[in-house]
This record gives C-alpha cells, structure tokens and sequence, in this order.
C-alpha cells in the first residue's frame, strides 16, 4: 500500500499517517458559518481537503472513508443579517448552504459523505456541555457556561504558546463572570428575539466551539484521524475543540492528525474589503473564469505555503487546460492513474509536484504517435485523481482558447531578440505556433494570436 506522509501541525513533524482503523479513514474539515457567499479563502481548505480526500479513497478504498464538513447555522452573524434584511433565520442559511454547494461543485470538490448543520446537533452540545460541568473543566455564571482553560493543561499545545503567553498577546473577550480572560465559552442566554433552546442553564444557544466537537464526536466518534481548516482556524477555535473534546473524553486522542492551509493574497496582497481586492468565487464564475481554473490556480501552491492568486495564473492555468483537454479527447478513463502522481500526492498533498508531473506526461503524449491511447487514459486518470478534468466540466472550452500567456511570451522574445540582435528563439517559437494552427499579428502595440481552423491545442505541449 502507498505510504502517505502528513504535516501535523500538533507535532511539527512529517508523519507517516496510520489510520486507527484502515477499514474507517475518518476526516473532519470546519465549514462555513452560512450567511453570506464564500469568498476566495474559503475555497481553499475545501480543494485542499478535497484532494485529501480523493487520494485516501485511492488508497484505502471508495467505501472506506468517511469526511465530514459541517455548517455553522446559530451564529451572531446570522442573526444581524436576518436582522437587517427582516428574513427567517432558516430562509438564509438554506439558501446561502445552496450557493456554497453550487459554487464548490463548480471547483469539482466532491460533497462530503456527511455535512451536519449545527442546529440538528443542540442535544449533544448541551449534553458534552452539562458532561465537561460535572468533570470540573467547566463553570455556570450568570446564565453562561464557560470552559476553564487552566484545568486543561496541555492547553496551547497546538499552537505551540502558554496561556499566559495567549493573554499577552491576544484580544480576548473580557467579561465580570470570567475565571480567566482565556476560558471560553460553550453555551450562553439568548432574548427572546434570537434563536435558542431550552438547557438545564435556561434557554440559550451554543458558543461557536463546541459545535464542531459534538459534530465531530457524533458522526465519527471520540476519536479521529484527521482534523482539518485554515491556519486562521488554529487559535482560538481549534485549540478550544482539543479542550474541550479531551476533557469530555480523557481516553480517546480526539483527532490524530491535523492539517492547516495557509491563508490566501490576491496579486500579493492581503484580500480585504478595504483594499478592493475582495472577491468571492461566485464573483470570479460570474467573470467567466471556470471553476476548474480556479481549482488549478489553487493546486499550484502547497497547501503549507500562502498562496496568491493573480489573473496571470488564471490564464496560464486556462492556457494549460485547453491543451490538455485537446490532448485527451475521446480518451477513456480505466481508472490506471500513473504511480508518480499517487507518490507525490502521498508526500504531504504536492499538488505543484503532481501538476509538474501532469505537465511532463503531456509533453509524452504528444511526442507518443502510438494509436493505442492508452497513455492518454492514465493521464485522464491521474488529473481526476486531483479533481481536474471531470466527467461534464468542459463545457467551458466552447468559449475558445485563451492565447493570453502565449502573446505576452511572444512579446518578450521579441523584446530579447531586438535587443541581443539574436532572432532564433523568436522565429522558432513563432513557427511552433504557426505549426499549431495559431494566427499571429505583430505590430509596434502589441501581439494578437487567433486560432484558426486548423489550431491543434495538444502541439503547444511541444514549444520550444
């Protein structure tokens, strides 16, 4: 069996991952709080934690893995948006849970084998609530419930700080009935005019952390394989589900494993609102850019790394698909995918590695005249294993090539040629274009490249 190896942020370390039972590979990622679009960010963690999951199903078995992603539907964000536009809490986020679906099918992330929403979970809140009270790791006051930080002491182990450490260092909510600035809370009072439930602590709702743990627990059990979400995610949110689900289950190890992406830039800089550069990946569709280009720009970067996204890489990765798409038409996917993809894919999910790899293949292909395809079907294959090229996402390739990269590298050929006097890297790429079936137009403002009707994608595979 391959070998898949894991950063686990809890340790620091490369692991090999043993799952604790092989017949079971259990997964959780965070989801989304539903009250708005997801923006580019969010997309992140759900096509990594995608090829995650496509590749345990490779190696353990289709029937053998269980992923589980949650909605957060009780949350004060929710509430202001039902507030403000004077619509049913549950109208919102159903609707808002149907744009997620539609925007990351539109990323070819496959859905979850389950996708709890909190608000069908409150029994088991409040009874891992009640149990943490009667162990002495939680406290009532004043209507609240709150989890005490300082009698879990391997608190801050994930994210590698002491509590005193937390306090100095972070904006905490401070509140009279507090023990410590740090501890948190699991379940608070809600008026009359906010969603709640009746508890043994009066009627109220539950703090954001506890949900995932008795999401967790419920559809997984006490203990786990794989945690997963956004480095954003690490402190305080998941610090707090270590906490809590340690001391409500001192026997069990809670997740094994647990993976973190790095956060997301746009043309290097911070995505804000302010600075202009928030998007969501409805707003990148609407743009026309396919959600299988979107999902390319994402596999370009390791997971591990920032990852910064820029129309430049959006049109090479469009660019990069065409040809692709050409190469292979009418090839059948057997299901072979090439060992290199797997390998590299097991080594820490290197999606640039894999990509690289997919590349090197292409180029195989097209110097391979054999009538057989069946190279062409493993490298069907082995793109789908990462989420690409999948059965009925192509109906964005009618729209015709993006020849974008190619000009602007035509453009600077010419610029070297007229400035070393030396034109063979010119004429020799230009010919491998003509050779392709591409149109070319210079003149002093610029380069256009058209496809003419003989334009053959899979030859630009061969430019020099």
């Amino acid at each position: 069996m391959v070998e898949i190896k894991l950063t686990n942020t809890r340790t620091r370390r490369k692991e090999a991952f043993a799952p604790i039972d092989p017949d079971r590979v259990r997964m959780y990622l965070c989801g989304p709080t539903v009250y708005d679009r997801a923006h580019l960010g969010n997309a992140r963690p759900v096509v990594v934690f995608d090829v995650l999951y496509r590749l345990l199903r490779h190696v353990y078995g289709e029937d053998r893995v269980t992923y589980v992603r949650n909605f957060t539907d009780v949350d004060d964000k929710i509430n202001a948006r039902a507030a403000e536009t004077g619509r049913p809490i549950r109208d919102i986020t159903d609707e808002t849970i149907g744009w997620y679906h539609d925007d990351m099918d539109a990323l070819g992330a496959r859905r979850p084998d389950h996708e709890p929403r909190a608000t069908d979970y409150i029994s088991q809140m409040i009874a891992m609530t009640a149990d943490l009270i009667a162990k002495g790791h939680a406290y009532e006051a004043e209507g609240h419930v709150l989890f005490d930080v300082r009698s879990f002491p391997d608190y801050g182990r994930l994210s590698g700080r002491s509590v005193d450490d937390m306090i100095a260092g972070a904006r905490v909510e401070v509140a009279p009935f507090k023990r410590d600035p740090m501890d948190f809370v699991l379940w608070k009072p809600s008026p009359g005019d906010l969603p709640g439930w009746d508890s043994p602590w009066g009627r109220g709702r539950p703090g954001w952390h506890i949900e995932c743990s008795a999401m967790s627990q419920a559809l997984l059990g006490d203990s786990f394989d794989i945690h997963g979400g956004g480095i954003d995610l690490q402190f305080p949110h998941h610090e707090n589900e270590i906490a809590q689900s340690c001391c409500a289950n001192p026997h069990a190890d809670f997740a094994r494993v647990w993976l973190h992406n790095e956060m997301l830039q746009v043309e290097g800089r911070k995505m804000s609102k302010s600075l202009g550069n928030f998007f969501t990946v409805r707003d990148l569709l609407d743009q026309g850019i396919p959600g299988e280009v979107i999902r390319f720009v994402f596999l370009m970067t390791h997971y591990r790394k920032p990852m910064d996204w820029t129309a430049e890489k959006a049109r090479e990765a469009e660019a990069t698909l065409r040809r692709w798409h050409a190469l292979v038409a009418g090839a059948e996917d057997r299901g072979i995918v090439d060992a290199g993809i797997v390998d590299l894919l097991a080594d820490d999910l290197n999606t640039a590695g894999a990509l690289a790899r997919l590349h090197a293949m292409a180029r195989e292909l097209v110097e391979d005249q054999s009538p057989d395809g069946a190279g062409k079907g493993v490298f069907l294959a082995s793109a789908r294993l990462l989420g690409l090229m999948l059965p009925g996402m192509d109906g964005w390739l009618a729209a015709g090539p993006d020849l974008s990269a190619l000009a602007a590298r035509l453009v600077r050929l010419r610029e070297e040629a007229k400035a070393t006097r030396d034109f063979a890297a010119l004429d020799a790429f230009k010919a491998a274009l003509i050779d392709a079936g591409v149109t070319i137009r210079m003149n002093r403002d610029g380069v256009e490249l058209d496809p003419s009707p003989s334009f053959d994608a899979a030859k630009l595979d061969a430019l020099p």
